[in-house]
């Protein structure tokens, strides 16, 4: 069922126990108002029957009659009936052929005065107790409500009627409405189908205003833009990555091909071996640069981590730089140290974030033509600050931007060995770590590189 549908059918539904609750309510009231105001007029027929019965002596038969035209209303089958109760033998005659409840009379007899009222049949019933000099009687008054039930059955259909008029009328006007509201949200939808894999750049029209849709259109937008990102990333990963490994495998074969055309001396075949052993090493380590890179994009919570201290990973990565560099100049500064060690320490993967460091660092190296490369550590609150500054060729600031994409080199480093690799795969280690990696350089005098990382608490 579709959410407009929903939405229509539950404003509907809420309207309709709203109409029920207040029709009942007004039922229920003009239900005791019509048999009050009934059983009121009841009871002054019946009062003013035993004054006018037991004292019409005492007025004109004339007038009687005056009074009893003019102010006293008949009541729909209005009947009257006067019973004697004799005390002595606590006997009632003649009874009414209605045959009322005994304890309706005897409630009469102890009411002393009091009107007392019955219904049987649908036949209202009130009846009072009058004494005179020598007897005591009992007047009853019986009538039918007509005009009241006429009432409340005109007003039970009406109800109906106004309850399935109003629900059919809120139900068309709730569809109504929810379709004027969810059209911009089927336009949206009509669009978004229409976007695919070949049309990324395409995006949404988001209308004036700061309400849920424009909302969406842009959070869409958004993620469109970096979907576009990613696929044109991917495309260029794929072409750099083919361009990269293309090229180690043709030197190789194209060696190959060169040794196996003619015999040569073992000194001939010992260089073409050589060359193709420099070329599968190129290739083997762009082959780990590859997997580490695509690693290092997985879900952080799913690498092993555990608690690193940041001072010892440094020794570890100054000891391995200095195994595949041993001329390096890097020098490992630390600030003033926190006494807490949980100041000092991250929870994270500590062959990815040794990884990190160590490419940074040989990179610092390589590009700085052997001059001092600082290495340095110092806390501040909670943040752990690394930093890796070196005094090599720097990279042009036009293209400093895209020192992150995987491949990319600056067009100053064409004299280094490389493949564009390094920098991409720490910056995804870091972000793994929550944590942010700056760069800053300025060709011809340097990089610096900050790392930040959240210590422990």
């Amino acid at each position: 069922m579709k959410i407009q549908t929903q939405t229509a059918l539950l404003f509907t539904v809420l309207t309709a126990l709203l109409i029920l609750f207040i029709s009942f309510t007004t039922y229920y009231l003009v239900t005791r108002f019509a048999s009050n105001d009934f059983l009121k007029r009841l009871e002054l027929r019946v009062r003013v029957a035993a004054k006018l019965r037991f004292e019409q002596n005492k007025v004109s038969t004339v007038t009687y009659q005056e009074l009893r035209r003019q102010y006293l209303e008949v009541l729909p089958k209005e009947q009257e009936y006067l019973l004697t109760w004799d005390s002595v033998s606590n006997a009632i005659y003649p009874l009414v052929q209605a045959k009322l409840p005994h304890s309706f009379y005897r409630e009469i007899i102890t009411a002393e005065g009091k009107t007392v009222f019955i219904e049987k049949d649908k036949v209202h019933y009130a009846g009072i107790l009058y004494r005179d000099e020598t007897k005591t009687y009992l007047v009853i008054k019986s009538a039918v409500n007509t005009y009241g039930n006429q009432l409340l059955s005109t007003l039970f259909r009406i109800k109906v009627i106004i309850f399935i008029v109003g629900v059919l009328l809120v139900f068309t006007a709730g569809i109504f409405f929810s379709r004027k509201t969810f059209q911009p949200l089927r336009q949206l939808i009509s669009k978004v189908q229409d976007i695919s894999a070949h049309n990324l750049h395409l995006r949404l029209e988001p209308k004036k205003g700061k309400d849920e849709m424009t909302e969406l259109a842009h959070t869409f937008n958004t993620m469109l833009d970096r979907l576009q990102t990613a696929f044109e990333t991917q495309n260029n990963f794929v072409s750099n990555a083919s361009h990269e490994l293309r090229t180690p495998l043709t030197t190789i074969m194209g060696e190959a091909d060169i040794a196996l055309k003619k015999a040569r001396t073992n000194e001939e075949y010992r260089q073409s071996l050589q060359v193709i052993l420099n070329e599968a090493v190129k290739l083997d380590h762009l082959t780990s640069s590859l997997l580490a890179l695509a690693q290092s994009g997985f879900d952080g919570k799913k690498q092993r981590r555990s608690v690193v201290r940041i001072d010892e990973l440094l020794w570890e990565v100054k000891h391995a730089v200095d195994e595949l560099h041993p001329d390096n100049k890097v020098q490992l500064h630390y600030g003033e140290l926190p006494p807490n060690e949980n100041q000092l320490s991250v929870e994270g993967n500590y062959h990815l974030l040794k990884l990190a460091l160590t490419n940074i660092v040989m990179n610092a190296c390589k590009y700085s033509n052997d001059r001092p490369v600082q290495l340095t550590l110092r806390v501040e609150k909670q943040k752990i600050r690394i930093g890796i500054v070196d005094e090599g060729i720097g990279i042009p600031a036009t293209e400093l931007k895209y020192v992150f994409e995987p491949f990319y080199r600056a067009s100053n480093t064409d004299r280094f060995e490389g493949h564009g690799v390094g920098l991409p795969l720490a910056r995804n280690i870091i972000r793994l770590h929550n944590g942010e990696l700056l760069i800053r350089s300025e060709e011809g005098k340097g990089t610096s590189v900050e790392i930040t990382l959240n210590g422990q608490h």
